[in-house]
Order: structure tokens, then sequence, then C-alpha cells
């Protein structure tokens, strides 16, 4: 039982430094900032933490495998690119809309990672891309998005405008994310696909 109110107390942690981390910039925030916000002794944080480098890892890497895991099934489908296009794009916001504050301070704040983690951290990043990259080369190759589109130029638009989302986006003030999803979907692909 001891161990499930340890693992709950660690999530809190982490949930209220991704908050702090959003509201005051990773290199700002201190431990003693985080301690205040849990109503806890600084010392505490010690027994569920070892740094706060380990809580920007942790929103880091976890917020990266839930990107990765959202496009598995997608690249497996025997679908049209822009079927997977719009699947994966649709997938992408759904992560993001799940925690826009860990989706913020991973699209901000990773750049504070220590080596070797950021270079993990930008390869993750750089192979997902590439597999958005990879789907629209498929569409050019089949002849369904246009043959002199730039992919690489596509790829970045795409991901320009998707990562401006935490932004932005409120769910309480906006569309639904699986609206938003599609509607992003539908813009992005129809630039690319044939006339």
């Amino acid at each position: 039982m001891e161990v499930a109110s340890t693992i709950s107390r660690k999530k809190q942690v982490i949930r209220k430094a991704a908050e702090l981390f959003r509201e005051k910039g990773y290199a700002a925030a201190s431990m003693r900032d985080l301690a205040q916000k849990l109503g806890i002794e600084a010392a505490s944080l010690y027994s569920h933490i070892k740094s706060k480098e380990e809580i920007l890892r942790t929103l880091c890497f976890d917020m990266a495998a839930e990107f990765r895991a959202s496009l598995n099934d997608v690249e497996k489908m025997k679908a049209p690119a822009s079927e997977k296009l719009r699947i994966g794009i649709e997938g992408h916001v759904r992560v993001m809309a799940r925690d826009l504050t860990a989706s913020a301070v991973f699209m901000n704040e990773h750049r504070h990672l220590s080596q070797p983690y950021l270079r993990d951290f930008l390869l993750l990043r750089i192979n997902y891309i590439n597999r958005f990259k990879k789907i629209i080369e498929e569409g050019v190759k089949s002849g369904e998005f246009k043959k002199d589109i730039d992919t690489k130029l596509s790829v970045m638009t795409l991901f320009s405008s998707l990562n401006w989302m935490p932004l932005w986006y409120s769910p309480e003030n906006s569309i639904a994310p699986e609206a938003l999803g599609k509607q992003l979907a539908d813009m992005l692909i129809n630039g690319l696909k044939k006339n």
C-alpha cells in the first residue's frame, strides 16, 4: 500500500512541477518554490524525487513516449497517405490536449536537459518528425500529394502549426480536441493534395 501512495505522491510532485515550470520557466523555478506549491518542506521533496532535472526528464520523455505511441498503429495501416496523416495529426493533438501544461513544458523547457539526455530527447523528436515526413513522402510518391512540394518544409509547417497549441488552446473556451484535430488536419492536408 505504501508503494502506491509513493507513486501517486511522485505524480503529484511532477504535476505541480509542470505547473511551476510553465509559470516561471524551468531555470527560474526552484525546489523551494515547488515545495511551497505543494505545501511541504523542501527536504521532504527529496524522498519523492532526486532533482529538479529528474522531473524535467520524466515530463519530457513520458510525453515523447506518448507522441511516438500515437503513431504506431497509423504507420501499419493499409490506407492512403492523407488518411494516415489525418490520424497522425489527430493523435498528436489528442496527446497535447490531454495535458496542456506538460505539453508546454515539453515544447519549451526541454532545452534545459543536460547531456546526454538532451541529445537523446532531440533524437527522439527528430525521429518522430521524420515519421510524419515519411507519410508525406508516401503521398507524393503515390501521386496523392503534389509532386513539387518540399516535404521538409511541409512537415515543419505541420509541426509549427500543431506545437503552438499549448499557448492558445483552452478546452473550456474552445472546440473539443477531436474537432480541433479534424480541422487542423483538414487545413494542413488540403494544402498538400493535388487540385
